[in-house]
């Protein structure tokens, strides 16, 4: 066999861009300028939050996957008399959390690796799940709905289109990849999930590509 037909038979690599694999040390060595520059009060995500809680009673337990320092999406979940469990994998965001709505939970751990053997009313992933690749991607939504009690919402946001992007954070190199929007609806669907709303480059979300979906009662 010879070099050329080699290659064309080797599964094709998940990604070439090593920030791939620097976003969690990343975080953690900028906790505190990520608190400095994240803005403190919903603007932008508001009107997805909400939709998300919509059908949710008061003193449900909603998942907040990726959720840094809790500001300001868990923080506006628990204002609105909601129970938060948070996980992320920077000890620094978690220990912030935990000083700051020291009444809710918070977990240290990976995305890639979610099971807390427990169900949520919503499961929200914002500005979180687009830093995987796209490999990592399609194994989350079975642990979507692992979590996800029959009826729940679960809302996150992409790009708009299948490929990578490498944006910049203190002066280095964040990672952010997406999967086609037709095999976003796939992976939903396979999991149980129907789309309740999607909008590509949400200009009242400041361009992003956010998905809100029910999983099946």
């Amino acid at each position: 066999m010879t070099e050329q037909s080699d290659k064309k038979n080797k599964p094709p690599r998940e990604t070439d861009s090593p920030s791939a694999n620097t976003i969690i040390s990343l975080y953690e060595a900028q906790t505190e300028l990520w608190s400095k520059v994240r803005v403190s009060h919903i603007t932008l995500e508001k009107v997805w939050l909400d939709a998300l809680i919509a059908p949710v009673a008061l003193g449900s337990r909603i998942l907040d996957i990726g959720c840094g320092n809790g500001v300001p999406v868990a923080a506006y979940l628990i204002q609105q008399g909601l129970q938060v469990t948070g996980i992320d994998s920077s000890p620094g965001m978690i220990a912030s959390c935990r000083r700051k709505f020291p009444d809710n939970q918070w977990y240290c751990a990976d995305m890639r690796a979610l099971a807390l053997g427990q169900q949520f009313a919503a499961l929200v992933a914002w500005d979180s799940f687009f830093h995987l690749t796209r490999g990592a991607q399609r194994q989350m939504f079975p642990r979507f709905a692992e979590h996800a009690l029959p009826g729940a919402r679960l809302l996150f946001n992409t790009g708009p289109e299948n490929g990578e992007a490498i944006g910049r954070f203190a002066g280095q190199e964040l990672y952010h990849a997406s999967l086609a929007a037709d095999e976003y609806r796939y992976l939903l669907q396979q999991s149980d999930f129907e789309v309740i709303r999607h909008v590509a480059e949400d200009v009242e979300a400041g361009g992003r590509t956010v998905w809100l979906a029910c999983k099946r009662a």
